[in-house]
């Protein structure tokens, strides 16, 4: 029998309540539950997350999460990456981990507003990837160009809105309208939303079940 996940309580393999509560709605028009690792009451095994990719991170935390708990789990994982700084400044994969340190809200904020005042402006994109474990057999995931975000600025300025979770949101500019994330109409924040290119995985995903 093939996976399915229409109706289905899905484990997002995350602890971050934003991600999981941006989710939460998007999928929720597709029928699909979402639980995150902070509401299961057990030990959460530790991920090295080691990869040279969005997706191999994906793949790595989503067959830990699966392996652990016996359950259907997708995890994500995200890249930044900048038009205009040589590459050993480039974060990738490694957006939070800065000479192998894992920085806070507050000093992110304080070191990309920092490379703004080195190198300017910077005309910034994520690169995203998705990994989807229902059991042993049925294993999806995707990093495609269209799940990447559109091209935006990081400037050095933050908006007076910080949002737990996201803090290079509060530095970032929607390169059309010139305007913080923060001050766009909400039609044009979601065309910008990084969460589309999943929700379009898991009409993919959908559809194959219904197929198959």
């Amino acid at each position: 029998m093939r996976g399915e996940i229409s109706g289905m309580k899905l484990l997002y393999g995350t602890k971050n309540p934003a991600k999981l509560s941006a989710m939460q709605k998007k999928l929720k028009e597709l029928g699909i539950g979402l639980i995150g690792l902070n509401e299961l009451n057990c030990g959460i095994p530790s991920v090295p997350e080691d990869g040279f990719t969005p997706l191999e991170n994906a793949r790595q935390k989503a067959e830990a999460y699966y392996n652990a708990f016996k359950m259907p789990v997708f995890s994500c994982d995200s890249g930044l990456y900048f038009d205009n700084v040589p590459e050993e400044i480039q974060p990738g994969v490694h957006v939070r981990t800065v000479n192998g340190r894992y920085l806070t809200d507050n000093e992110m904020i304080t070191y990309y507003s920092g490379l703004v005042q080195k190198y300017g402006n910077l005309t910034a994109r994520y690169k995203n990837a998705i990994c989807l474990v229902l059991d042993e057999s049925h294993i999806y995931e995707a990093m495609e160009p269209s799940m990447e975000s559109e091209k935006f600025i990081i400037t050095d300025k933050p908006h007076k809105i910080v949002k737990e979770g996201f803090p290079i949101d509060s530095l970032s500019i929607d390169i059309q309208s010139g305007c913080y994330y923060y001050d766009l109409p909400e039609d044009r924040l979601e065309q910008v939303a990084v969460e589309e290119g999943f929700i379009a995985f898991f009409k993919k995903v959908l559809e194959d079940n219904r197929n198959g």
